[in-house]
């Protein structure tokens, strides 16, 4: 009885495996290549993708932690002592995050300017 189960969950988890829905548009695998490969505009305007969209998560994630930063800050005495290293430590992942989606929009408008 053990091995049906234990043989039916393998074959389950399996079938889930493989029709997990994989992301088509991953960033190419090595970005120095793919960089030092980009000859046309439309290896560019790919590039410029890749870059927009890293944009975008880093803006995602910079809004979830001002959300972080808004609770540490409405509702400090939840955190006690701790509340103003909680604070300090959200407001400082959303300026590294900010800057970074500030940095991949740079990098896209530049390779949307290339030949």
């Amino acid at each position: 009885m053990k091995t049906k189960l234990l043989i039916t969950l393998f074959l389950v988890l399996g079938l889930l495996t493989a029709c997990a829905e994989m992301n088509p548009q991953q960033p190419p695998a090595n970005m120095d290549l793919a960089l030092q490969e980009a000859k046309t505009k439309e290896d560019h305007e790919k590039l410029a993708e890749h870059y927009d969209e890293a944009a975008q998560d880093m803006r995602e994630k910079a809004q979830e932690y001002a959300k972080c930063l808004n609770q540490y800050e409405s509702k400090s005495y939840l955190y006690g002592r701790q509340a103003e290293d909680l604070k300090a430590h959200a407001q400082r992942l959303v300026d590294v995050y900010e800057k970074a989606a500030d940095e991949n929009s740079h990098m896209a408008r530049m390779h949307r300017q290339m030949e």
